[in-house]
């Protein structure tokens, strides 16, 4: 019997790469570890931010669309990614820089019992930075070369929050499917985790009626959880069929091999493997500099680049 070992990345739309490039690497002080592109339309960038060598669990991913609208929010969509930092302290370390950086931003409070600083990027994606605790994405590594002091460094990602019109829908597939527990429950809430009492897979669940998210920039496309490897892939390919949703079927990602479906409420959810990761075509000391391609599209390079506006080295 498998089990999900946590969040792998999750995956949003940017109107501006450079914009976005900026935010995350400046302000968030997070490492660019990939650019690449998108592999099913490669005129547009696909951006990688994280730890070190951005290990599953500390992705963030950007397909830039500088042709893309504004989200309308709704239901029947993923609403909030928490982002783990180490103390309180650093949450008023983080106040104060978002206070400098003109960042839209509340005050500390708490969110899923835990205290937490709510707040957005340019594009209007809602984040919230939540003290872990000492819980991390036990294989973390910190940038030396960031901006933020390593004290207060973000960890990796944490709570994932998804709002749906059909609560006990997704309910069952997270924990009769996936094997996540319930570890609490309201009428309008519940909250999950694949390793009970960690939260670095945890996943809360709103109730919410109302009409569907309409997504433009800012919004969230999909979140991907964790498989070891190509054989425990498979066996999760065969549950998702079974239970009677729709696999794309197992796709070479080159930087690792994945499966997609969208559950009841028509949440996509990408099951990554861990391996090879980002270091396949590139060495730790410049990874996330030059524009990457995987093999199938090296061919293409002149032909992509050639569509794709440069980004600005921070």
């Amino acid at each position: 019997m498998y089990t999900i070992s946590g969040h792998h990345h999750i995956s949003m739309i940017t109107k501006n790469a450079n914009h976005n490039n900026f935010f995350y690497r400046s302000i968030l002080g997070l490492r660019r570890v990939k650019m690449t592109v998108n592999q099913d339309d490669p005129s547009m960038y696909h951006l990688f931010y994280g730890d070190l060598t951005g290990s599953p669990g500390t992705e963030l991913s950007f397909f830039e669309m500088p042709a893309v609208g504004r989200t309308h929010h709704g239901t029947n969509a993923i609403t909030q990614i928490g982002l783990l930092v180490p103390s309180e302290e650093s949450l008023r370390y983080w106040k104060n820089r978002f206070e400098h950086y003109e960042v839209k931003h509340g005050e500390v409070t708490t969110y899923a019992n835990r205290p937490a600083l709510h707040f957005e990027d340019e594009d209007g994606l809602r984040m919230v930075l939540l003290v872990s605790h000492g819980e991390k994405v036990t294989h973390w590594e910190s940038w030396d070369q960031s901006p933020v002091p390593v004290e207060h460094q973000i960890q990796g990602m944490g709570s994932v929050e998804i709002t749906v019109r059909r609560l006990d829908k997704l309910s069952r597939t997270l924990t009769e499917m996936f094997g996540y527990k319930e570890v609490s429950r309201t009428d309008k809430e519940a909250i999950f985790q694949s390793i009970k009492g960690e939260v670095f897979g945890e996943i809360i669940v709103k109730s919410q009626d109302g009409s569907r998210e309409r997504p433009g920039r800012g919004s969230i496309h999909h979140l991907a959880i964790r498989a070891k490897d190509a054989d425990e892939l498979a066996y999760w390919d065969e549950q998702v069929r079974q239970r009677g949703f729709r696999s794309s079927g197992i796709i070479d990602r080159f930087y690792f091999k994945s499966l997609y479906f969208r559950e009841s409420n028509g949440i996509l959810f990408e099951i990554a493997t861990d391996g090879p990761g980002f270091t396949i075509d590139g060495d730790i000391e410049t990874l996330g500099e030059e524009l990457n391609l995987p093999p199938f599209l090296e061919e293409r390079r002149e032909e992509i680049k050639a569509n794709l506006q440069p980004i600005e080295e921070v």
